[in-house]
């Protein structure tokens, strides 16, 4: 199976890890093992971790004859359950690596792309809800709603609006009927500002695999997994994912929250941990090479 994926902040995120060979580090988002294989380089052991059954085809096929990988189907929210079912007690450190991969975005039968004609679908794991379930039963309402609060798109009425329309008449099946409705509830002159259904796919991604709430759980649970001096680092796409991370790890990170006029602390919060660095964004050689990398930032916090 061809499983074309370009890692993004491959550098960075490596070394952000701290890795030596006697860490157990989990990669929980492992895609095509790009991460993963480098991190079992010098690491003890790596947990490889995907929800899409194409991708743990691949890494069964580029990493099943290294000793210290296991690879485990599931979504990295359930890390917990995971290391339990390992007889880990504790990780040293865990990398995601969010957002959808390029395998995903140029499969065209996967439904996740507005530049090939698919089935709607966008589900990562290939279960569950689908983006078709999605535009074709939630309510006006519903669907405005949730492209402006996962896409942030400003015609997310306009578009919510037309696509009930559009489905009374017969049910929206592709992904280019879907990209067609959306343009015809724009502007024209907007039109001219990047791909139009850019957000709109976005919101029923995020929606269809419930990847914001995972997200909130899956941080609580890897910090709860990580040992002292274990490190969280990870790579986001848009600022919804981006503002979770950024929040949590300041939540982390910060001590006493009494309020300022209080003369001594009585909250008795402290640290949890502290960051390695504030962010980082890939390089303008690396932007050349893989323009999908533009908006991704990467953000670690090593815990006390």
């Amino acid at each position: 199976m061809e499983f074309k994926h370009k890692s993004v902040l491959f550098d960075e995120a490596i070394a952000a890890l701290e890795l030596n060979e006697s860490k157990i580090i989990a990669d929980g988002t492992a895609g095509g093992g790009g991460h993963s294989r480098e991190i079992a380089k010098t690491a003890k052991r790596l947990i490889a971790i995907d929800q899409d059954p194409d991708a743990i085809h691949v890494l069964n096929e580029r990493l099943g004859d290294m000793p210290n990988v296991s690879i485990v189907q599931s979504n990295f929210s359930n890390i917990k359950n995971i290391i339990s079912a390992l007889n880990i007690s504790k990780i040293d450190g865990m990398l995601l690596d969010l957002g959808v991969s390029s395998f995903q975005l140029d499969n065209g039968s996967r439904g996740f792309s507005f530049h090939q004609d698919a089935p709607l679908d966008m589900r990562m794991s290939k279960a569950g809800l689908s983006a078709y379930d999605v535009v074709n039963t939630y309510d006006e309402k519903s669907l405005a709603d949730m492209i402006w609060k996962y896409g942030e798109e400003k015609f997310s009425r306009s578009i919510a609006r037309n696509i009930v329309k559009a489905r009374e008449e017969k049910p929206i099946q592709t992904t280019f009927e879907l990209v067609e409705i959306i343009k015809a509830s724009m502007p024209a002159k907007e039109l001219k500002k990047g791909h139009p259904a850019r957000k709109t796919f976005q919101a029923i991604r995020i929606e269809v695999n419930g990847e914001l709430d995972r997200l909130k759980e899956a941080l609580g649970n890897a910090f709860e997994c990580l040992n002292k001096g274990g490190i969280i680092a990870v790579i986001t796409f848009h600022s919804l994912e981006d503002r979770i991370v950024k929040e949590t790890f300041a939540q982390w990170t910060r001590g006493c929250t009494c309020p300022k006029e209080f003369p001594i602390c009585v909250c008795g919060n402290k640290p949890k941990g502290e960051l390695l660095f504030k962010s980082k964004s890939p390089s303008e050689s690396e932007l050349e090479d893989n323009p999908r990398a533009r908006s991704s930032r990467l953000r670690a916090f090593k815990k006390y």
